[in-house]
């Protein structure tokens, strides 16, 4: 988490600079937990209907199952930095939410020891295949649209939640293996082996709207 608390004090920093010709602006830094990881997030408030908020969230989550017919390992790991402008409804806690996040997600597998694969409806040993490695990735800009609820007590402490969606756009699926018909280039796997990798890609395409929810405490300075 180091590299989030770094971020995170350079973006109140800017924040804390650009308010200082202001004295009547809020600022703010909190902390979040939700399906994006974990993270840190500095606030400023310049008039009360609007608030622009900037941070960073990382997180991994390691998981076990099988895609396209082969066992993997799993590593689904989140890696991203946003700014949103959230538009606050008068005599509410309701708020929109609109942004852009720099996106580095990945989905990373590592296929388990079996006796055999099934490679593109095709059934090989062990030995032809060797371990199957993947890496998932998305459009490095991502925007985000979402709506949360905003609580706070005497203007200082304060709780927020957020429901919403990050576009990630189509994900990109590489596929490898380290057998021996792949190191022989035999041509026939290689198609088998291509095959699957757009299975995979198939399986994988709900990813590109994420689900975000989240839970945020902050502190108003």
């Amino acid at each position: 988490m180091s590299f989030i608390r770094t971020k995170a004090v350079i973006l109140l920093a800017a924040l804390i600079g650009a308010g200082t010709a202001h004295a009547d602006l809020n600022l703010g830094l909190g902390v979040r937990a939700g399906t994006l990881g974990l993270g840190l997030e500095a606030s400023w408030n310049p008039i009360p209907w609007l608030d622009v908020r900037a941070g960073g969230n990382r997180y991994d989550y390691d998981d076990t199952g099988s895609q396209a017919g082969v066992n993997y390992d799993a590593t689904l790991r989140l890696d991203t930095y946003y700014a949103t402008a959230n538009f606050k409804f008068p005599l509410s806690p309701f708020r929109l939410s609109l942004g852009a996040f720099s996106n580095n997600n990945e989905v990373l597998m590592v296929s388990q020891n079996t006796g055999s694969f099934d490679i593109g409806g095709v059934t090989y040993t062990a030995a032809d295949v060797g371990t199957l490695q993947s890496t998932t990735s998305f459009d490095s800009t991502s925007p985000y649209l979402g709506a949360g609820f905003d609580f706070e007590v005497f203007n200082k402490i304060g709780l927020s939640l957020d429901f919403g969606v990050l576009w990630q756009g189509d994900p990109k699926v590489s596929l490898t293996s380290d057998g021996l018909l792949a190191q022989a280039l035999d041509p026939a796997f290689l198609a088998d082996l291509e095959a699957e990798r757009q299975e995979l890609e198939d399986e994988v395409d709900a990813l590109k709207a994420y689900p975000v929810v989240g839970i945020g405490f902050h502190y108003k300075f």
